[in-house]
């Protein structure tokens, strides 16, 4: 039988945390951040690449997958780890962001989410019980409630409706996950914008549901980084400090360090892979763009000093060759080396809050950036 779902504090360092997510597919450590496989795969990357990226856990996608290959034939195929050969936890987005996308092609009322599929213009309707039922039969570790994210700015009134619609399909939700297996959880998310008494509002029914897990939604979707740090500062205190705290779809570095700095214990973004994809490398000593052509000539790796093999072993050069040749390597290469990257950022944050250092990690994070090609945001 699968251990159950639990989640414990190992350190913490003012109100930066570390501890550890236990799963029905093994433990996370956090701070942790989930490389983005959308699809069923993390673009340009075979899944023991990510593993030695030291990923501890990957996102898959409900709508995504949904339209294809869909659910029941994933479950038919042994379920989303066995389907993607990744047998470490998995946490499924419900597919209220890619609702969010669709504007021009769904139509959202208090049942569900009706919507023309992106790949052939086939109706399909999203329920928070479908949702639920999905991700069942995906077999994610850890499970999201279908909510209504919308983008900023918007109208108070508007966020407000949005707010309370994704409340009651949380409720909707909490009772169709009812009976799951050991070892999985249902997490709630935050909605209302950047208003902060919507924050708070949603944050309070959210807790009074009892929910596995609490996620903050709906930010890094227009708003400046101040906007959505302050939404942190509001909402953070108000989740339970023996529950997982979830940032959704950020971000850059420094948005995951000053998150982290609030009190926040996981993250996802596809940012890592899709700028590897174009041509950027994320350092300690900033991004670099290897489109430069001042790369052409640079016999230097990227990071001698780095523990990750790709990051020291091939020269910005060679690197700048395969980005301007349109090589699939190039690709395959920067998405490694920026996931490292990433998790390497986790795991100085676990270090640091362990030795009560934090702070100082996070000037010496920023004062690296200062280095490279693009600053971060």
């Amino acid at each position: 039988m699968s251990n159950p779902f639990s989640f414990h504090l190992i350190a913490s360092d003012g109100t930066a945390r570390a501890g550890e997510i236990e799963t029905a597919h093994g433990r996370i450590a956090t701070p942790a951040f989930m490389p983005v496989g959308t699809q069923a795969t993390v673009k340009a990357m075979m899944p023991d690449d990510v593993a030695r990226t030291g990923a501890d856990i990957l996102l898959g996608n409900t709508y995504h997958l949904m339209l294809r290959p869909g659910p029941e034939r994933i479950a038919a195929l042994g379920g989303l780890h066995q389907f993607m050969n990744w047998h470490k936890p998995i946490l499924t987005d419900s597919g209220g962001f890619q609702v969010m996308s669709l504007s021009q092609l769904r139509k959202i009322d208090e049942k569900a989410v009706t919507f023309r599929s992106h790949l052939d213009g086939a109706m399909y309707e999203l329920s928070p019980e479908r949702a639920v039922e999905i991700q069942r039969l995906l077999g994610a570790d850890i499970s999201m409630q279908l909510d209504e994210c919308i983008r900023l700015p918007a109208k108070r009134d508007e966020i407000d409706r949005a707010m309370q619609l994704s409340l009651r399909w949380a409720e909707r939700c909490k009772r169709a996950f009812e009976g799951a297996k050991p070892g999985h959880a249902l997490f709630g998310i935050v909605q209302g914008g950047d208003d902060p008494a919507l924050r708070i509002a949603s944050a309070k029914a959210l807790v009074d549901m009892d929910f596995q897990g609490y996620a903050i939604g709906g930010l890094a979707v227009g708003e400046p980084q101040a906007v959505m740090l302050s939404m942190i500062d509001i909402v953070a205190p108000v989740l339970p400090a023996d529950r997982p705290r979830y940032l959704m779809g950020v971000g850059t570095p420094d948005d995951l360090i000053e998150a982290i700095w609030r009190g926040i214990d996981m993250f996802d973004c596809v940012m890592p892979t899709r700028n590897g994809r174009h041509g950027v490398a994320f350092t300690r000593y900033g991004q670099i763009n290897l489109k430069n052509a001042r790369h052409a000539d640079d016999p230097r790796p990227l990071d001698e000093r780095s523990p990750y093999a790709p990051t020291r072993t091939y020269s910005r050069a060679y690197l700048h060759h395969l980005v301007k040749a349109n090589e699939t390597l190039g690709a395959m290469l920067l998405s490694q080396v920026n996931l490292a990257y990433y998790q390497a950022l986790m795991l100085g944050a676990r270090e640091a809050i362990a030795a009560g250092t934090f702070n100082d990690y996070r000037v010496s994070v920023k004062a690296g950036w200062e280095e490279g090609d693009i600053p971060p945001r």
